[in-house]
């Protein structure tokens, strides 16, 4: 296979975004994550997850943060794997995980009781109270299957750096497997930064007087994905808007502009009961009904079924 061509991008993010010091490490052990399940008959989906930090001082105390949980990401993961993927999560620090996701609302010492022991020298021992912690042994179960699988690859980020980074490594480690590579582009990325040779090294002082900020947009990543790191893979985005006029022309804005497979397109106040899934031929509503909800259905479970069945045509149309 044909090395990657080198994009313009590639020295911008040399120049103004610092490499982590473990990316190649990263990229050898997704490369080789992908390759693995490749031989074994499955496709890998790498997804992205939470928001990304942007620094705004070198040392850094102040910063700038994109809105994400990251739950999106984290239930599709659980959703994937179930669909017969195998998953390599690149999440934001901190941000919802797959399978604990349920319980981060639980303060874990109410769901823990400690039993004295009755014999001398027994100091007792934790149990978990399954009422505070409903579903904990079939969740727990699951999590194991997956582990014991080796289908779940967590890598996590913290800044905008980190994440774009990490996100290329990522795309060429999995550039390896064509058309089996899945993109599910989940993270709320910020589109502003500042450049670290702009950035004070110390704290920004108050008493300095009101702070203005100059920041640059932050490179469009998805087109050397698409074009030159990962080309024959399959591409998802996300398009998140508060203003639903403008949702779908944006959408299709985006597939136009860089020629990928589909957009997620959802507006904020009802991301999780509606979406639309914008292809350059189709448009397809997700829509939960109050039966669904009612029934714990969640709309990940409805994007992943629609984006799993187009990413299997989609490797038809590429070996046919």
């Amino acid at each position: 296979m044909a090395e990657p061509r080198i994009s313009s991008i590639d020295g911008k993010l040399a120049e103004e975004f610092a490499v982590p010091s473990h990316v190649e490490e990263v990229k050898e052990k997704m490369a080789a994550f992908a390759s693995f399940h490749a031989e074994a008959g499955r496709k890998v989906v790498l997804i992205t997850s939470g928001g990304t930090k942007v620094p705004l001082e070198s040392r850094t105390v102040r910063f700038l943060d994109n809105f994400s949980s990251g739950r999106r990401g984290a239930s599709s993961a659980e959703y994937f794997i179930d669909s017969g993927y195998a998953v390599i999560f690149l999440h934001r620090h901190r941000s919802l995980y797959p399978y604990t996701r349920m319980f981060l609302t639980i303060n874990m010492l109410d769901a823990l009781e400690f039993q004295a022991g009755g014999v001398p020298g027994n100091t007792g021992e934790v149990v978990v109270n399954q009422q505070v912690l409903p579903n904990i042994a079939k969740v727990l179960k699951r999590y194991e299957e997956v582990k014991e699988s080796r289908l779940l690859l967590p890598i996590e980020f913290n800044t905008l750096s980190e994440y774009l980074h990490l996100l290329k490594a990522a795309a060429q480690a999995l550039s390896t497997i064509g058309s089996k590579a899945m993109f599910y582009l989940a993270a709320a990325v910020s589109d502003f930064y500042i450049p670290a040779s702009e950035m004070p090294e110390h704290k920004i002082q108050s008493s300095n007087g009101p702070l203005q900020l100059s920041m640059k947009m932050v490179p469009k990543i998805l087109s050397p994905l698409v074009k030159d790191w990962a080309p024959q893979a399959f591409v998802i985005s996300f398009k998140l808007e508060t203003d639903a006029s403008i949702l779908l022309d944006k959408a299709r804005r985006a597939l136009d502009t860089y020629r990928h497979q589909a957009v997620v397109a959802n507006v904020l106040d009802s991301r999780r009961g509606y979406v639309v899934v914008v292809t350059p031929e189709t448009q397809a509503e997700l829509i939960l009904t109050e039966e669904d909800v009612k029934n714990e259905v969640e709309i990940e479970e409805r994007i992943v079924s629609n984006l799993t069945s187009a990413h299997d045509n989609f490797i038809t149309q590429q070996v046919a």
